[in-house]
C-alpha cells in the first residue's frame, strides 16, 4: 500500500512536469496536485485504524518529496509532515489493541520517511514508546532478522558432493531461497537507514531502561548468531580453505549471498552500539559506576559473538568498528577488577594449543586484540596466567601463513605484557624464551616490520628508566649480540613476506634477512648505555660493510645516519655520537667500502681514478 500511494504521487509529479501550458494541442485534465492530495488525505477517517493511515500519509510524502522532488508547497508539506507524525503517535498509543502488523507498519513508514521530516516534527515523536518497537521489528521479528535463527535453516541446505570431498549450497535449495527472501524484506533491504533510526531513538529517549533493553536485544541476537554459526557446516571451513572444500558454483553465488546477509547485523550493531556508548559518555546516570562498566562489557561481548563475521573483513577495515571497540575498552578499563572478570569470561577455552575449529580461532583473535589494551591495568599475575598463556600457542607455530594475523596479535600481546611497568620481574623471566621464539619464527611466520618492532620494544623494556634496567643492565647488549651473530651468516637474498589469503604470492621486499637484522640492531642503538655505545657503533658499521648488495647497504647507511642525527638519541648519547663520527673515524668506517667500490667502478670503465666524492653525510 505504501508503494501504491508513492507511485501515484510520483506519477502526478511527472505528468504535471511534462505538461506544457503553451501547447495548443494539450489540455490539462483532472484536479490539481494539491487538491488531489487534500482529497486523498481526507479519506483517512475513523473508519480505518490509525496505523493504516500511515501508509497513505507516508506514501504521499515519499512520492511528492522523496529524492528531492519538492512536489508540494511549503505549507502543504508541513501539514503532511505534521499529520504523519500525529498518526504515528496515535498508532503507537493504540498498539496494545492492534494486530502485530501495525508495529511493522509504523517502523516501515517511519524508516522510509524519517529523512523527510523536519527536526521539529522528529522531536514530537515519543521515542520512549517507539524505541522498543523499532528494536523488536528489526532484530527479533519475522520481518527482520528473526533473532538470528535463520542460520539454522541454512545449514540444512549444505550438502556433500559424493566422491569429491566437497560441499555445495545449491541455488535451487529452499534455504537459499529463504536467504534471498530475507534480503528482499522491506525492513532488511533498508537496514542501514533503520539502524540509524534506532540509533537516533537511543540518543533521544528519556527512558534509560530502554537503552539497556536494546543492548540486551543486541547481545541475545549476537549470541544466537554465534551458536547457530557453530552448528552450521560452513563454520568448519576456514576462509583460506574454501576453494578446497566448496564447489565453484557455491563460491560464486550462494556463499557471497550468505556473507552479504551476515554483514547486515554486524554493521547495524556498530551503528547502534555507537549510539549506546555515546549515551554512556554524555548521560551522568548511565556513566555511573553501577552502569557504565557493565554496558561496556556487554558491548564487547556482543562484538565478540560476531567475531566470525568481523575476522572475514578484517578488524581494522571499518573505522566505526574500531571506534566502538576502543570506546568500550576505554570505559571498562577504568575498572580494573571488572576488567579482570571480563577477561576471565572471554578467555580461550583451552590455552595449551591452537584450536582446530575456525570459530574458536576467531574468538582467540578477538581475545588477543582486546586483552592487549588491558595489560597496563590488570595484575601481573593475571597478565602471566591469562594473557601470556593465551598467546603462547601461537608464538612459535610455523608453517601456516594463513594464521599470520593471529600470530602477530599474539606477539603484540606478549610485548604489551612485558612492557607493563608492573611486570618487570615477569619480563626478566620470559624475555629470553621470547627472544628465542622471535628467531625461530622470523622470517617464515613473522614479517620484518613486526620483528623489528618486537626487538625495539624489548630493548625499550630493558633500557633505563625501566626497573629491569637496574637488575639486568647488560640485557640490551646481550640481545644485540644475538642479532649480530645471526646477521653475520644470514641469507642475503631479498625476503619474501609471509603469504596471506589476499596475497598468496607476495613480491620480494627491499631488504634481505641480513639487512633486516642489521636494521634491527640500528633500531636498538638509542637504548644502549653510553659506555657500550662505542663498541656497538663500530660493530654495526662492520656489519653494514659486510652487506654485498649496494642498495641494501645504502638503505642501512641511511638508517644508521638517521638514527644518529634525527633526535632518537638523548643529549648524552648524541654528544658521544658526534665525537665518534667526527674524531674517531666513524664516518670513514661507514663509507669506506662504498667509496672503494665507486673508485673501482670508475677505474674498470677506463676513467681516471679521482678523489672520491665527499659524502654529504
Amino acid at each position: 500500500m505504501l508503494s501504491v500511494f508513492n507511485t501515484a504521487a510520483v506519477t502526478i509529479v511527472n505528468y504535471e512536469s511534462a505538461y506544457d501550458p503553451h501547447s495548443p494541442n494539450l489540455q490539462r485534465r483532472g484536479i490539481g496536485r494539491e487538491d488531489w492530495t487534500k482529497a486523498v488525505v481526507n479519506g483517512a477517517d475513523e473508519k480505518s485504524p490509525r496505523w493504516r493511515h500511515l501508509l497513505l500519509l507516508g506514501g504521499l510524502l515519499l512520492g511528492f518529496e522523496g529524492q528531492n522532488r519538492r512536489g508540494l508547497s511549503y505549507a502543504l508539506r508541513k501539514k503532511l509532515e505534521a499529520a504523519l507524525v500525529t498518526g504515528i503517535q496515535l498508532a503507537l498509543d493504540e498498539l496494545r489493541s492492534s494486530p502485530t502488523i501495525a508495529a511493522y507498519t509504523i517502523v516501515l513508514v517511519l524508516n522510509y520517511t524519517f529523512e523527510l521530516l523536519s527536526d521539529w516534527e522528529r522531536s514530537r515523536i515519543n521515542y520512549d514508546v517507539l524505541l522498543p518497537v523499532l528494536a523488536d521489528a528489526a532484530f527479533m521479528s519475522p520481518e527482520g532478522l528473526e533473532s538470528g535463527y535463520f542460520l539454522g535453516s541454512i545449514d540444512r541446505g549444505i550438502e556433500e558432493i559424493p566422491g569429491q570431498g566437497k560441499f555445495c549450497w545449491k541455488e535451487d535449495s529452499p534455504s537459499y531461497y529463504q536467504a534471498k527472501d530475507i534480503l528482499m524484506r522491506p525492513l532488511v533491504a533498508t537496514f542501514g537507514p533503520l539502524s540509524r533510526l534506532i540509533a537516533h531513538a537511543v540518543e533521544s529517549t528519556s527512558n534509560r531502561g530502554q537503552v539497556i533493553q536494546v543492548l540486551d536485544s543486541l547481545f541475545e541476537l549476537s549470541r544466537t548468531l554465534m551458536v547457530q554459526w557453530r552448528q552450521n557446516k560452513l563454520s568448519e571451513i576456514d576462509q583460506s580453505e574454501e576453494s578446497e572444500f566448496l564447489d565453484t558454483a557455491s563460491l560464486q553465488t550462494t556463499i557471497p549471498t550468505l556473507w552479504k546477509l551476515l554483514n547486515i547485523p554486524l554493521f547495524s550493531f556498530i551503528i547502534v552500539l555507537r549510539a549506546i556508548l555515546g549515551r554512556v559518555l554524555n548521560d551522568p546516570i548511565l556513566a555511573a559506576d553501577r552502569s557504565s562498566p557493565f554496558i561496556a562489557s556487554k558491548s564487547l561481548k556482543s562484538l565478540r559473538h560476531l567475531a566470525f563475521i568481523t575476522a572475514r573483513a578484517g578488524y581494522s577495515s571499518s573505522s566505526q568498528y574500531v571506534f566502538v571497540n576502543l570506546t568500550a575498552i576505554d570505559i571498562l578499563a577504568q575498572y580494573p577488577d571488572l576488567s579482570e572478570d571480563f577477561l576471565e569470561e572471554i578467555r580461550p577455552s583451552d590455552s595449551s594449543k591452537i584450536p582446530a575449529h575456525p570459530l574458536d580461532r576467531c574468538l582467540d583473535l578477538f581475545f588477543l586484540n582486546t586483552a592487549e589494551h588491558f595489560s597496563l591495568i590488570v595484575s601481573p599475575m593475571l597478565n602471566e596466567r591469562l594473557l601470556l598463556s593465551a598467546a603462547q600457542p601461537y608464538l612459535a607455530a610455523g608453517g601456516n601463513n594463513h594464521l599470520l594475523e593471529i600470530f602477530e596479535s599474539a606477539h603484540s600481546v606478549v610485548l604489551a605484557v612485558l612492557a607493563a611497568p608492573q611486570s618487570a620481574n615477569m619480563a626478566a623471566k620470559h624475555l629470553p624464551s621470547y627472544v628465542d621464539t622471535l628467531f625461530t619464527v622470523f622470517p617464515q611466520n613473522l614479517s620484518a616490520r613486526q620483528f623489528r618492532l618486537a626487538f625495539k620494544t624489548i630493548l625499550k623494556i630493558t633500557a633505563p628508566p625501566s626497573p629491569l634496567a637496574n637488575s639486568q643492565p647488560y640485557l640490551p647488549s646481550v640481545f644485540l649480540q644475538l642479532l649480530y651473530d645471526r646477521a653475520i651468516n644470514a641469507p642475503t637474498t631479498p625476503l619474501l613476506p609471509p603469504a596471506t589469503d589476499s596475497n598468496p604470492n607476495p613480491a620480494p621486499e627491499d631488504l634481505s634477512e641480513q639487512g633486516v637484522l642489521t636494521m634491527t640492531i640500528i633500531d636498538g642503538l638509542p637504548y644502549l648505555r653510553v659506555e657500550l655505545l662505542e663498541d656497538w657503533l663500530d660493530l654495526t658499521v662492520d656489519l653494514i660493510n659486510r652487506i654485498h648488495d649496494q642498495e641494501i647497504r645504502r638503505k642501512c647507511q641511511e638508517k644508521f645516519w638517521d638514527t644518529l642525527s634525527n633526535g632518537d638519541m638523548d643529549v648524552e648519547r648524541a654528544n658521544f655520537c658526534v665525537t665518534w663520527w667526527s674524531t674517531r673515524s666513524g664516518r670513514d668506517m661507514l663509507l669506506r667500502k662504498s667509496e672503494e667500490e665507486d673508485t673501482q667502478l670508475y677505474s674498470m670503465s677506463g676513467g681516471v681514478a679521482m678523489q672520491p666524492t665527499q659524502s654529504k653525510l
